[in-house]
């Protein structure tokens, strides 16, 4: 019997861990599906129009060129005047002009296009300029940010339940410390004499039988009531505990002979699962600096690693960049040398919005608190002292 009931216990957990893990697995690989489906769309609406040569774009060159003439190598009073004009004339200008599509709206460029959409982080930089793909970019984005707004959802309750847990295990632990230096060693050995006598009295070893209750009654008779109904109450329990057992064995005997049923109750199961996203979220509640450090630490370690790929910018540039990526601001100031080396910290992004998302909820919940304490403060201030009149 034992060696038949454990594959059936190993299978059971394996389909238990299976379907917690589903939902977490079907929001990520839809976010994926949508990502590569969104750069295929983008890459062959974008990277296969055609280039035309506007009057915009020739009036700019004969500008352009005109200023060039007018410059004398040797006189200095136009260098001011010159220059004025080329900074009017090139804002004028379209980037548009200057980008080939076919290198611009490669497959990782467009990929990248596609996670400044559904992240709304938005550089500014790559932008699509047919009218088709600008009315695709709209409903793209329609869909793609509930799509990851959900997946932060569901990846910020697992960092919240690790977040909660670490931070509650460091609080036990220093605890305990506190606990050993003030507890003295005389205090602690009275203490831990008194535990297994106070334990003994509650144990009860062996649930007995009704017949064996009731004849151990003329043995109880000698006690006073109060006493001898207690350990009745206790006896029955303890025997009706004992036959509700082999009861969860026959329901599942019959869930695993009725495969409807089983069917029904992993459906149950997973729909409990998803209806449980954002609850963890809810409960967490660490210290606001802790949540600080740790984005510092985790933008810290991203501006170290850019750099070696991108050779334009230091761990300064590198940091204010992966603020401003992480906090949804996306000025597009800064641009990418290699945005598809980029796209391999997709992970990473996904994990920063959430810590981020995570800090400034706890700041909210912060200020809530704050601005309470203020009115309730302003109206004990405000409110008319109750005078004593004398009897």
């Amino acid at each position: 019997m034992a060696t038949t009931t454990q594959p059936l216990r190993g299978k059971t957990t394996c389909k238990k861990i299976f379907w917690a893990v589903f939902p977490h697995a079907c929001f990520i690989v839809s976010l994926v599906i949508y990502a590569f489906l969104g750069a295929l769309m983008f890459s062959h609406i974008e990277g296969t129009r055609e280039v035309t040569v506007s009057e915009e774009y020739r009036k700019f060159l004969k500008n352009l060129t005109s200023l060039a003439r007018n410059l004398s190598d040797n006189v200095t009073e136009n260098e001011k005047m010159f220059k004025n004009n080329i900074r009017e004339l090139f804002n004028t200008a379209d980037p548009v002009w200057f980008i080939n599509p076919e290198d611009r709206w490669n497959f990782f460029g467009s990929l990248f296009f596609c996670c400044t959409v559904f992240t709304t982080v938005g550089y500014g930089n790559t932008y699509p300029v047919t009218r088709i793909g600008k009315y695709l970019c709209m409903v793209y984005a329609l869909f793609g940010i509930p799509l990851m707004f959900l997946v932060l959802t569901d990846m910020g309750d697992i960092l919240a339940t690790v977040l909660s847990k670490s931070y509650n295990e460091f609080r036990k632990i220093q605890s305990k410390i506190l606990a050993s230096k003030l507890c003295s060693g005389s205090t602690c050995s009275k203490r831990n004499e008194l535990k297994p006598r106070a334990q003994s009295k509650i144990v009860i070893n062996e649930p007995l039988t009704i017949m064996e209750v009731l004849r151990s009654q003329t043995g109880m008779k000698r006690r006073r009531v109060k006493y001898r109904n207690v350990e009745l109450f206790e006896m029955l329990i303890a025997r009706e505990n004992e036959n509700t057992q082999p009861a969860r064995n026959k329901s599942m005997e019959r869930w695993s002979s009725c495969p409807e049923l089983a069917r029904e109750k992993t459906v149950s199961r997973v729909i409990e699962n998803f209806d449980k996203i954002g609850k963890e979220l809810e409960k967490l509640d660490v210290p606001f600096v802790l949540m600080v450090l740790v984005i510092f630490v985790y933008i810290s370690c991203a501006a170290a690693i850019l750099p070696n790929w991108e050779k334009n910018m230091d761990f300064q540039e590198a940091f204010y960049f992966c603020f401003i990526t992480l906090t949804t601001i996306g000025f597009g100031d800064t641009k990418l040398e290699h945005p598809k080396f980029f796209l391999f910290f997709s992970l990473y992004i996904m994990i920063g919005m959430e810590i981020v998302f995570i800090a400034f909820k706890l700041g909210q919940d912060r200020l809530i608190v704050l601005y309470k304490k203020v009115i309730s403060f302003c109206a004990e201030k405000n409110m008319p002292s109750k005078k004593i009149y004398p009897k």
